[in-house]
């Protein structure tokens, strides 16, 4: 691809971002200092797992919506259920019946959840969950994974990255995944309300060590909270507490649940939950309550999405998919001697790469040469997290593609220096204190 002249549009499009909205995009994630410098294409349109950028130039797409879109762009099923709904209205004084449907079909796909509310983003529903968790234990301190990028937008979180400006010193303290030890010390300093974590990410729980997380939480009087966002609706139909088998006391869902469409959950169990109705005798909690949270199209969308996870078999397509992928990816890697520097981390439905420098140090100078040369090559995604959408022949054009830039890596590596294929300055890190 030739940028200059096939991204003009897009360049274009990017500084009229910037002039309207703060960082460029809605989420920072998106933004274009996520991408090599001046190849940032600024979408049109997408179908299954390809997308249009405004150049007309076609990519095969990955990570879609931030993890959220597993079904593809535009799924039939998906866009039939909102169609139906569009000329029925939407947002009523009153609950729709759409709300008791949606939160029974939710309630039946996470068995271990009793009790559902639905909102539009993840970070409304983490922020709810550790309200309820401090009203429930009458404590004020969250205890948040360390080893985990991202919980919510809100200050209790936000506050414990670099991007901390303008928030109040928040009441959370981090623990490392895995270490119960380090966890317990935490929890013996009292006054924590919840543990809050995703069950699983790049690599799979030691056995038994979400059984004996929840154990030891409870020994403390504390709430445990899985955050599944991603794991849920990608690890298995149920969630990662479904997979492993452990029943948090509450538990948040998004991104895939809507397939696209803004849509979220906070689970958990009843006890807890009432406290937010109006059928309990304790200190009311206002939990959730917000104008779009049971928009009526969204849940038509959700439940679209569940139907359809049943009936194709999405879980297991998604691993599938994954797995070719991977092994795809790492035999082009080796291919090229450069299987230390580039490698694919992560559960087959949920997969990330590594941009590795000659030291074995994560690189963001390698990353904007690899996603460059991906680009270039038809491929856009800061992930290789899959959609059931993609086609044998998507992921066979996309390890070509992978074996065309491990090339390119290959004599960066060889140069002991990449800046000569990034084409500008490097890809920059979400959270940083300074833009």
């Amino acid at each position: 691809m030739d940028t200059a002249k096939l991204l003009l549009r897009s360049r274009r499009a990017n500084q009229r971002l910037h002039s309207l909205i703060p960082g460029g995009a809605h989420t920072y994630a998106k933004g274009d200092d996520q991408f090599p410098e001046g190849m940032a294409p600024v979408i049109s349109h997408g179908n299954g797992a390809h997308v249009w950028d405004v150049d007309g130039n076609e990519y095969i797409e990955y990570g879609s919506g931030l993890r959220a879109v597993s079904l593809g762009h535009a799924h039939p099923r998906v866009v039939e259920a909102v169609r139906r709904e569009l000329v029925r209205g939407s947002n009523f004084v009153r609950p729709s019946i759409l709300e008791i449907e949606a939160a029974e079909r939710f309630l039946a796909t996470i068995p271990t959840a009793e009790m559902v509310k639905f909102a539009k983003n993840g970070s409304d529903v983490t922020t709810a969950a550790v309200r309820l968790a401090r009203a429930a234990t009458g404590r004020t301190k969250v205890a948040v994974c360390g080893d985990h990028p991202f919980f919510s937008t809100d200050d209790w979180f936000i506050g414990t990255t670099p991007m901390s400006a303008g928030i109040p010193a928040p009441l959370t303290v981090k623990f490392p995944y895995g270490d119960l030890e380090a966890t317990e010390k935490l929890l013996q300093g009292g006054d924590i309300a919840c543990v809050i974590l995703e069950a699983a990410t790049q690599f799979e729980p030691a056995p038994g060590y979400l059984a004996k997380l929840r154990d030891l939480v409870h020994s403390y009087g504390a709430l445990l909270v899985f955050d599944e966002m991603i794991t849920g609706f990608r690890w298995a139909d149920a969630g990662a507490q479904g997979l492993y088998d452990v029943q948090p006391d509450l538990s948040t869902f998004g991104k895939a649940l809507g397939n696209g469409f803004a849509v979220s959950a906070l689970a958990g169990r009843r006890e807890i939950m009432e406290q937010g109705g109006l059928r309990d005798s304790r200190e009311r909690v206002f939990l959730l309550s917000t104008t779009h949270g049971a928009e009526s199209h969204s849940l038509a969308a959700a439940m679209a999405v569940m139907e359809t996870y049943v009936e194709e078999g999405t879980i297991a397509r998604l691993h599938e998919l994954g797995s070719r992928l991977a092994a795809g990816v790492r035999a082009a890697a080796a291919g090229m001697g450069v299987e230390e520097h580039v490698q694919v981390r992560g559960r087959a439905s949920n997969l990330v790469f590594m941009t590795l420098d000659e030291h074995g140090n994560p690189s963001p100078q390698y990353r904007t040469l690899f996603l460059r040369q991906l680009i270039a090559g038809g491929i856009i995604g800061p992930s290789f997290v899959v959609s059931s959408a993609l086609s044998d022949e998507d992921i066979d054009r996309t390890i070509d593609v992978v074996g065309q830039a491990c090339v390119v890596y290959r004599k960066a590596l060889d140069a002991g220096d990449p800046t000569a294929w990034m084409g500008g300055r490097a890809v920059k890190p979400v959270f940083r204190q300074f833009a």
